[in-house]
């Protein structure tokens, strides 16, 4: 394990391992790096210090299911946004312990914005996350008749474009 977790103090680090336990490993990140970021500690840093405290932990972790994919669950999901959905988007984001994986997201209208249906990691003997995720956008949007975008199926890119970027860009309303 890393040589920073000792410079936390107790409180932060019953912290940390509370929600470790719970399985909020953005709550643990977010407790390690602001306890910590003024002695030079980054981001990535931070993730590994809570990533030790998974391994430390172990078993006792316990572990979120992973978000649901069929479409009745994400079209409840959908429902429960605010406004219109006009699209049902793909996107890779990803991070130092969980490589890639794929949010899957309800484009909205009046009031405009998104919201989040699914996160889509790598599941054990499944298909890979892009795929899934495509599956699911794909039939998602055609529950709800809606367009479905995923700028980059086949290959990780968190810049590629969004569906309201090329939307706008091929004159779409």
């Amino acid at each position: 394990m890393s040589g920073w977790w000792t410079y936390l103090e107790g409180q932060t680090r019953q912290e940390v391992d509370a929600n470790v336990l719970c399985d909020r490993r953005l709550m643990a990140v977010k407790a390690v790096w602001e306890a910590l970021r003024p002695l030079g500690l980054g981001l990535r840093e931070a993730e590994q210090v809570v990533h030790a405290r998974y391994e430390v932990l172990g078993e006792r972790v316990r572990h979120r299911r992973p978000d649901p994919l069929d479409v009745s669950s994400l079209a409840a999901r959908a429902a429960a946004h605010p406004g219109r959905v006009a699209a049902v988007e793909a996107l890779w984001d990803g991070d130092t312990v969980h490589d890639w994986f794929v949010l899957l997201v309800a484009v909205l209208d009046n009031p405009s914005g998104e919201g989040h249906l699914a996160t889509v990691h790598q599941r054990l003997d499944g298909p890979p996350p892009g795929t899934a995720a495509a599956e699911a956008g794909q039939a998602l949007a055609h529950h709800l008749g809606v367009p479905f975008h995923f700028g980059s199926p086949d290959v990780p890119d968190d810049e590629a474009p969004r569906w309201r970027t090329v939307r706008s860009r091929s004159g779409g309303p």
